[in-house]
């Protein structure tokens, strides 16, 4: 079973930055339908059960954001 999380983003400021953190969101196995907006610091992530909000953060980390809230 899949649930659609609304994700706040800190620090994207462009399309580069949406990229980045899509792509990193995209490694996660689990994780579809991905939608980053820099605008408004958001990410709309469709994710299974097996996706934990640590490796979320971790991704998004990865990208060089930090996840403020899920």
């Amino acid at each position: 079973m899949s649930k659609v999380l609304d994700l706040k983003i800190e620090g994207m400021t462009c399309g580069h930055c949406e990229m980045s953190v899509t792509k990193e969101l995209a490694k996660l196995a689990g994780a579809k339908d991905i939608k980053v907006t820099a605008a408004d610091g958001s990410a709309h992530v469709s994710v299974d059960e097996s996706v934990t909000t640590d490796a979320i953060a971790a991704a998004i980390d990865e990208a060089g954001y930090k996840l403020i809230s899920n």
